[in-house]
């Protein structure tokens, strides 16, 4: 059983306070809409969780979630899916989507199975529990990252989306990331907003070579432009920006910031 890597430092590690911690991101009044895809952030929640609730606030969840997230570590393999063992988590037990997951890898040769690279990653239990908060049963596909070149993300978005076409049953798409990463908040805002206009506009390839050319450190753009993939693979017509924020206006220091973007697919 994969135990938790950050809680009790990016969020609580007991459960009366985390649950407590994340309802106080939530908007229960917010109207909700069906989502195929969403970008959330994955920091620290006093950092990020404000808009990670704005944006799962935002959205009708169905009872299984494919996560996708950057493997921060640079362990295990280049794609991985841990699909093999159950996540304890101070909110309960999470259950893997054996059969999905099974049916993604036998889309691809891209992903493999593998729990090394999932050990100690961050960037995709910080989304359970703001799951947690809406579900009592529910359970995910995790799929880890490392820098992959841009055909091969589209390889693996189509193989999503073909694994949810012959699942046929709902299932949302959380790409996992923080935007730029410790520098001044106008410059931060200033290349967040020339990734941000790509991811709504519906084009990940734009977004990936965005990204790289103009050196914007957001570290889980891999995720989002295979998310982005999936999710026109699936109709996605198109994105809305939830909300954005930075660390400064947390900690009061706009010198060295870290964006946080949440963007809903439909």
């Amino acid at each position: 059983m994969r135990q938790p890597a950050v809680a009790g430092r990016f969020y609580s590690d007991q459960p009366t306070q985390l649950q407590k911690e994340v309802a106080g991101f939530i908007n229960v009044s917010e109207k909700k809409q069906k989502a195929l895809g969403i970008l959330s952030p994955h920091a620290g929640y006093i950092y990020s969780g404000a808009v990670a609730g704005a944006v799962f606030s935002a959205i009708k969840l169905p009872k299984s979630f494919i996560i996708i997230g950057p493997n921060h570590t640079g362990n295990g393999e280049i794609a991985s899916i841990n699909s093999e063992e159950e996540w304890k988590m101070p909110g309960g037990i999470v259950k893997m989507n054996c059969r999905l997951a099974d049916i993604i890898k036998t889309k691809t040769t891209s992903i493999k199975e593998d729990s090394i690279g999932h050990r100690h990653e961050h960037s995709l239990e910080v989304q359970i529990p703001f799951i947690q908060n809406f579900l009592d049963d529910f359970d995910v596909v995790p799929i880890c990252v490392q820098r992959i070149d841009y055909p091969t993300c589209k390889k693996i978005g189509i193989a999503i989306s073909s694994a949810i076409k012959e699942y046929d049953e709902p299932v949302l798409i959380v790409a996992s990331s923080d935007m730029t990463h410790y520098e001044s908040r106008s410059n931060a805002e200033r290349k967040d907003k020339m990734a941000i206009d790509k991811i709504l506009k519906l084009d990940p390839e734009e977004l990936y070579s965005t990204v790289r050319n103009h050196s914007i450190s957001m570290c889980g753009f891999i995720p989002a432009a295979i998310m982005l993939i999936a999710c026109k693979e699936l109709g996605a017509e198109r994105a809305e920006m939830i909300k954005y924020m930075t660390s400064g206006d947390v900690s009061g220091d706009y010198d060295q910031v870290v964006g946080y973007a949440g963007v809903v697919v439909t």
